[in-house]
């Protein structure tokens, strides 16, 4: 047992992050994903082009294609074919001559120059241009929109739908992907009773389990819910000891303090490695990270908004990181505060806050009370309000960092 953190001594989240990046490492394995069930997925390969996209010269209107050397002349020209997508026009056209285009259709042989029917007065298989375009004229080129073997998505970024649909305009059916990272999560405590269960006077419902699962949601990640465990140290250890054995990461919330009855540090002390338990953030500083003997853990707290925080901003950018994602910074947005926050210097602070926009400007206020029980000042918010380590309160009217999300 291993543990660096002393009572007093709390790591910011920058060095937590650096901690848990230099113990863990992206998983290897990969797997072939058919293309549409791709989304959200982590590619595991460079795509280049093995295509121009479009294959040919192509008209973007519905019109005549012709040469424009022969708009000096003035004279009418012959129309002696015409090109569909699909279906192009076999042949050449010489001096004198058009072809009926169709928008998406190979502009044919000769051809330099398309104009839309608007601009055209047709007689029969006569037509005559009323005016004046230029050379090249809406014709899109061969590879305008992508080269044959240019890069176009790199490994380790997540699928989206815009991906996939160029991966389709690349003839590409299936991508090579990293194997999903396989989550367990639990919650303990037994003041917490399941929803859809009648609690007693003295409980609480299970709400951590629900959001945190709800947050693993995602397409790269498998989540296995390992349920409610009650505060016992065999049931806690126990229940670790089959998620080492099943999963690649394990997500308990509640018991990482130092009370009486928070068996989930004891238990980790006991079979694993702790690397840390303190971080210097509001909310959420009780939360331990280390490794069992196969699995990461990530034990976070009890109080509902600390654990939905130290989830995103600890836990989540880890998560992406071990799936094979390149590294995704996080944008910080500033606002100027519409109404004072109250901030202790000492730790980093995550406080829920409405942002929005006014003449211009990005305004922020807080949502009101801010408890770390209270899960309301996150279904009211838009965004946190990023205040620093050692700054205080802030004033109506100065800068504020804020992170928006979608919480």
């Amino acid at each position: 047992m291993n543990c660096d953190q002393t009572a007093t001594s709390m790591l910011s989240v920058e060095q937590a992050l650096a901690k848990i990046n230099s113990s863990t490492q992206a998983i290897a394995e990969t797997e072939q994903c058919d293309l549409l069930a791709a989304q959200g997925r982590i590619l595991a390969e460079d795509i280049h082009s093995s295509i121009n996209v479009p294959p040919t010269d192509n008209s973007a209107m519905d019109g005549y294609a012709f040469r424009h050397q022969d708009l000096s002349a003035g004279q009418a020209l012959k129309m002696i074919g015409k090109s569909f997508a699909g279906k192009p026009f076999i042949g050449q056209v010489n001096q004198g001559e058009c072809v009926r285009i169709m928008t998406g259709a190979t502009v044919p042989s000769g051809a330099d120059t398309v104009e839309m029917q608007e601009n055209v007065d047709a007689v029969e298989n006569q037509i005559s241009i009323l005016s004046s375009p230029k050379k090249g004229n809406s014709i899109r080129k061969c590879g305008e929109d992508i080269m044959q073997g240019k890069l176009i998505l790199s490994a380790g970024q997540a699928l989206r739908a815009i991906d996939i649909g160029i991966l389709a305009s690349l003839g590409i059916s299936s991508v090579k992907v990293y194997r999903k990272l396989k989550v367990a999560v639990f919650s303990t405590g037994d003041e917490l009773c399941p929803p859809g269960t009648t609690a007693k006077a003295s409980q609480i419902y299970d709400s951590n389990r629900y959001a945190i699962i709800s947050m693993l949601s995602q397409a790269y990640l498998e989540v296995v819910d390992l349920g409610l465990i009650e505060d016992s140290a065999d049931k806690i250890k126990q229940a670790f000891l089959t998620a080492d054995q099943d999963t690649d990461i394990v997500i308990s919330s509640g018991g990482v303090s130092v009370g009486e009855a928070d068996y989930t540090r004891q238990v980790l002390e006991e079979i694993g490695n702790i690397n840390f338990w303190k971080l210097a953030i509001k909310p959420g500083k009780p939360l331990a990270f280390g490794k069992l003997n196969s699995a990461f853990f990530f034990g976070l707290p009890g109080n509902p908004v600390s654990a939905v925080v130290t989830l995103q901003q600890i836990a989540m950018p880890a998560l992406s990181q071990m799936s094979g994602m390149r590294d995704k910074s996080t944008n910080l947005l500033s606002a100027i505060a519409a109404e004072p926050f109250i901030k202790r210097p000492g730790r980093l602070d995550f406080q829920r806050a409405i942002y929005w926009q006014e003449s211009g400007k990005l305004l922020v206020k807080p949502t009101g009370p801010q408890g770390s029980g209270m899960l309301t000042s996150v279904l009211n918010a838009n965004c946190f309000a990023v205040l620093k380590r050692e700054q205080g309160n802030v004033k109506e009217g100065e800068t504020v960092d804020i992170q928006v999300f979608g919480l």
